[in-house]
């Protein structure tokens, strides 16, 4: 199996938060699995290292044998997101259908172990801003007082424009954003991404305006003392509510909104992968069916190809 340097930079230097000092005897196999299931499930290979560690952590503290077969059988899986006190709700089907996802990508159900049952919930992905949405929001968000109005065009335009993670978003300061040459597109030079991040053509003039007004401060809330809490931009967004018939502002339906658009002008998926900081472009299946067929004068010039 071939990591992008990247991922395999992340899989080799994680670590749990609070790590125990059991965390060394198993990281090796958490690391293993990962690295085998990261290309062949729809996520992100950050979320699949904490969900895995934390699985293989508690299966150690329970006393199970120390091999990833076992931990990742129906009713160890079951047993672990049940026991959780912290893990509560809808987390409790995420979790599980995490963990099962890289059961299945590993293929140990051929040993004979029944089909694991699913719980009826569908996969529920953020969903993009329609057109009409999201000219409604950057109208609202331009004609917002001050330093409202700057939030709500960083929030827009670095999830729109550029596709950041909500941590992402949070972090960026105006320094980060910067052109390569005079007139040059506006490229995002502080995330880690194995393609250069560019602005969206419809955001980069308003980008490049909130980048030399903040300066070396954060473009999203400059006020704020810590660089990210977990409500920074959902308690921004309850407070800040546009005009009924429009959505509130999301960071995740934003960058959802840039993946697909770039989807839809059928840009290749692994490069889209690469720039949205995915693992592979199997995160992607779950948006396809947003994107229109290419008609038949598109296909057969697509198909052909330019002229040598």
């Amino acid at each position: 199996m071939v990591l992008d340097p990247v991922t395999s930079a992340k899989i080799t230097g994680y670590r749990p938060i609070d790590a125990p000092p059991l965390w060394a005897e198993v990281a090796p196999l958490v690391r293993s699995v990962v690295a085998a299931a990261v290309n062949a499930v729809p996520y992100d290979v950050d979320r699949l290292l904490h969900v895995t560690g934390r699985l293989a952590l508690w299966a150690e503290a329970t006393g199970l044998e120390r091999d990833p077969s076992t931990w990742l059988r129906n009713e160890v899986i079951d047993a672990f997101v049940l026991s959780r006190a912290d893990i509560k709700g809808s987390s409790v089907r995420t979790y599980r259908t995490w963990l099962l996802r890289v059961r299945d990508a590993l293929a140990w159900s051929e040993r004979g172990e029944a089909a694991p049952a699913r719980m009826h919930t569908d996969p529920n992905p953020h969903q993009p801003y329609t057109g009409a949405e999201l000219a409604g929001l950057r109208h609202w968000a331009a004609h917002l007082p001050r330093q409202q109005k700057t939030d709500a065009l960083a929030l827009l335009g670095l999830g729109v424009g550029l596709g950041l993670t909500p941590k992402e978003l949070a972090a960026s300061r105006g320094v980060d954003l910067r052109r390569p040459r005079r007139g040059g597109p506006l490229m995002h030079t502080a995330v880690d991404r194995l393609v250069p991040l560019v602005a969206r053509a419809a955001w980069d003039t308003v980008l490049g305006e909130l980048a030399d007004q903040a300066g070396r401060g954060y473009l999203f809330r400059p006020r704020r003392t810590t660089q990210y809490s977990k409500n920074l931009i959902g308690s921004w967004s309850l407070n800040h509510r546009p005009p009924d018939g429009l959505p509130a502002l999301s960071a995740g339906r934003s960058r959802v909104t840039w993946i697909v658009e770039l989807m839809r002008a059928h840009i290749d998926h692994h490069l889209i992968a690469q720039a949205a900081g995915l693992a592979s472009a199997a995160s992607l299946s779950r948006w396809q069916h947003l994107v229109p067929p290419v008609d038949d004068a598109t296909a057969a010039r697509l198909l052909r190809g330019p002229d040598r």
